[in-house]
């Protein structure tokens, strides 16, 4: 069966952060259920619907950001309960909006995640885990990277208690007590943990997860082991899984699975004969998604997926057909009551008309009187900087709480604007002068109305570190901007791994000096993206990265005193070493350093570049022959004359030409690299090679693998 579903936004609350939303249990009186949400304000609102309005059950006063809402209640009864965080503070309110609970935990951070199975609380700040029985401590773990989510599985059916941390490194860490029973590795940060079906599904083990790259897997959690049981790869490219739930709005008699994106990307996935999700539906919403819930709300026998964005609106998908089918005596009653609904719309609308009015004119005469003082409208930005492993490029997405106006990004490091096709923004370049002012780029996006999420492409020159900035202007009065900065670190296409291969040739950097780990830690993080800001616990400390766009790897061992860098890649070796020198230098510490060059590894490292070479060199030379291929065919009127070959460039045009235009500077990338690859295999036996680098490019015009390799072997 087709599953349609309809939108209806219900209201506006304000902006919410993720999973702050929830559909309270049907009661025996109400068929339909009721909604209760928590802002960044601090104000929880209940409500439900009544002849297609929203009516408020109750609202607290404003107070702390709440970053989490969860409902509890005694273990095997309804689920009625609601448990806000807020700060530091666990509140606790009834179904009425009564508070029953203000439980300060006395954490040093605040709140980001928490979970609640009957008297128990598991919370987490960012890289703090507490368990609370009866608001009293129970366990305690820190965590060697930040948790994004914490979850426990069900105690009333394995009869034990499993806390499972969702963790920034790639990583579930399965709790016993207060300590790791393992680790297990998911193929992207986890941002978001749900039980299967609601109840961890036919074991109460399995467990599903949602990462920030967009994909989604489902995990079961025994006693010794993990068991993979399936995972989604994310194909087409969307959003960050913010939230997901289980609930049957197929009505097959099989809980479905509802997944909310940072994109706007709501999606429903069935379940096949063989237990394997299948995608049902998609729906698009203009903003990212931070809750999703299936249940009934806006009328009786007509299920439907709640979500609440960003902003704070809170909309139905409801199976509830737009078109009624009646007869003529119901026709006309459905047409009064429409034109009842836009009356009342209507007179709401011109009252609001009416209050801006005023208050514009209120604010004009106390802008213009001499006590005025100027105020400058605040606004809230949701920003995130991540590396894609699939095109070794960075996504900035900024996404702000009412429409954006222009973002302008400046860069004093050289990076490329690559395309995204989600975004409509128009974009326009300005001259900037790098040798005199530190300026690489300078450009502006200017926003279609309504426009309040907007997602940009960046890659960056390995080697070449500093500061991007945003500056977001939104649509409000006076013009106000928010500057927002992120850092390009000098090994900034690097990823962070589980494993690498140890049987490459590899080449070492050894430091030893009077520095401390944390000095030493803070080096690496000033180096490499991904590593948590807070040094890890213990002595030593083995971080593995990948390169994104060439695959070659980094191992990174340190201590007091002491690190070890070793790589395939000579150029990664070369980075560090120049980096962490001039770091010691400002520091005033005096660093010993020594290096083994591997000479294989150059070899090793050229063949790993040779495939994404040959492929951008024929990608390159096949676009050169388009134009002049097509005239051939409006000269001729057909194509038969031409060899295969060329016509199977022709009949591909469009898509070699749309590749193309989505990597610029790719194949210069490449020649970048082998250029830095020569000379840093020089640099190392202490010769100067530039003057051959002319050379080596003519070489590389006329790309024989084989005239390369040999070239580097005889200079």
């Amino acid at each position: 069966m087709d599953l349609n579903l309809n939108r209806a936004d219900y209201l506006q609350v304000g902006v919410t952060s993720q999973k702050t939303m929830k559909l309270l249990p049907a009661s025996k009186h109400t068929a339909t259920q009721k909604v209760v949400v928590g802002d960044h304000d601090g104000v929880v609102m209940c409500f439900g619907m009544k002849k297609g309005e929203a009516v408020t059950v109750f609202k607290t006063l404003p107070g702390q950001k709440i970053a989490r809402l969860e409902l509890g209640g005694v273990l095997n009864t309804p689920q009625e309960k609601i448990f806000v965080a807020a700060g530091s503070e666990i509140r606790g309110f009834t179904k009425r909006g009564k508070q029953f609970l203000s439980f300060e935990t006395n954490l040093t951070e605040s709140i980001k995640a928490m979970h609640i199975s009957g008297s128990d609380l598991f919370l987490s700040a960012s890289y703090i885990y507490n368990h609370y029985c009866d608001c009293k401590d129970q366990h305690y773990y820190l965590s060697g990277d930040k948790i994004n989510d914490v979850i426990c599985l069900p105690v009333e059916r394995l009869l034990r208690e499993v806390p499972v941390l969702a963790c920034q490194d790639r990583v579930l860490r399965v709790l016993q007590g207060s300590d790791v029973m393992y680790e297990i590795e998911v193929p992207g940060p986890p941002t978001v943990l749900a039980l299967h079906n609601g109840n961890g599904g036919d074991s109460g083990e399995d467990l599903l997860f949602g990462t920030s790259d967009g994909k989604l897997g489902l995990i079961q959690i025994t006693t010794t082991k993990p068991i993979h049981k399936w995972e989604i790869r994310n194909e087409k490219k969307r959003g960050g899984i913010l939230c997901v739930d289980s609930f049957d709005i197929v009505g097959d008699g099989v809980k479905d699975l509802l997944v909310g994106r940072d994109d706007g990307m709501v999606e429903v996935y069935n379940f096949d004969n063989a237990n394997e999700p299948v995608l049902r539906f998609d729906h698009t919403l203009s903003e990212s998604v931070t809750s999703i819930q299936g249940g009934c709300v806006g009328k009786d026998g007509y299920d439907e997926i709640v979500v609440s964005t960003y902003s704070g609106w809170v909309t139905g998908l409801t199976t509830q057909p737009v078109h009624k089918e009646s007869g003529p005596g119901e026709e006309l009653k459905i047409n009064q009551e429409m034109q009842n609904k836009i009356s009342s719309l209507r007179t709401e609308l011109e009252q609001l008309q009416y209050k801006v009015l005023q208050e514009r004119e209120k604010y004009q005469q106390s802008s213009q009187s001499s006590e005025a003082k100027s105020a400058v409208p605040s606004f809230s930005v949701n920003d995130k900087f991540t590396l894609n492993k699939d095109d070794a490029s960075y996504s900035l997405i900024l996404e702000v709480q009412t429409a954006i106006d222009n973002v302008l990004i400046q860069s004093d490091v050289p990076i490329d604007l690559l395309d995204v096709d989600k975004n409509s923004a128009v974009v326009s370049f300005s001259s900037c002068d790098s040798e005199s002012n530190d300026n690489f780029l300078l450009a502006t996006y200017r926003c279609q109305a309504n426009t309040t999420r907007l997602e940009l492409k960046i890659r960056s020159i390995e080697g070449q570190y500093g500061t991007l900035q945003a500056y977001v202007t939104p649509r409000i009065q006076p013009k106000t901007c928010q500057v927002r900065q992120y850092h390009i670190k000098p090994l900034s296409l690097h990823q962070r791994t589980h494993f690498i291969d140890h049987d490459r040739p590899m080449n070492t950097l050894t430091l030893t000096g009077q520095f401390s780990f944390s000095e030493l830690h803070s080096w690496v993080v000033f180096c490499m993206p991904e590593v948590p800001e807070k040094p890890p616990a213990g002595e030593c400390v083995t971080f593995y990265f990948q390169n994104t766009f060439l695959d070659t790897q980094l191992e990174s061992t340190y201590r007091k005193g002491e690190g070890v860098f070793k790589s395939d890649n000579i150029s990664t070796i070369s980075i560090l070493k120049d980096v962490l020198s001039k770091e010691a230098t400002k520091r005033k510490i005096n660093l010993n350093i020594s290096y083994e060059i591997n000479e294989v590894s150059v070899k090793h490292t050229l063949k790993l570049i040779h495939p994404k070479l040959e492929y951008q060199l024929l990608l390159a030379k096949k676009v050169q022959l388009i134009d002049a291929l097509k005239e051939l065919q409006v000269h001729e009127g057909n194509t038969n004359f031409l060899i295969p070959e060329y016509r199977c460039i022709l009949e591909e045009a469009d898509h070699l030409q749309e590749e193309y235009k989505k990597q610029p500077a790719h194949l210069e990338r490449l020649y970048g690299m082998i250029t830095d690859l020569f000379i840093d295999k020089f640099k190392f036996k202490g010769t100067n090679v530039k003057t051959k680098v002319p050379l080596l490019l003519e070489i590389l015009d006329s790309y024989d693998q084989n005239a390369l390799i040999a070239f580097f072997d005889a200079a």
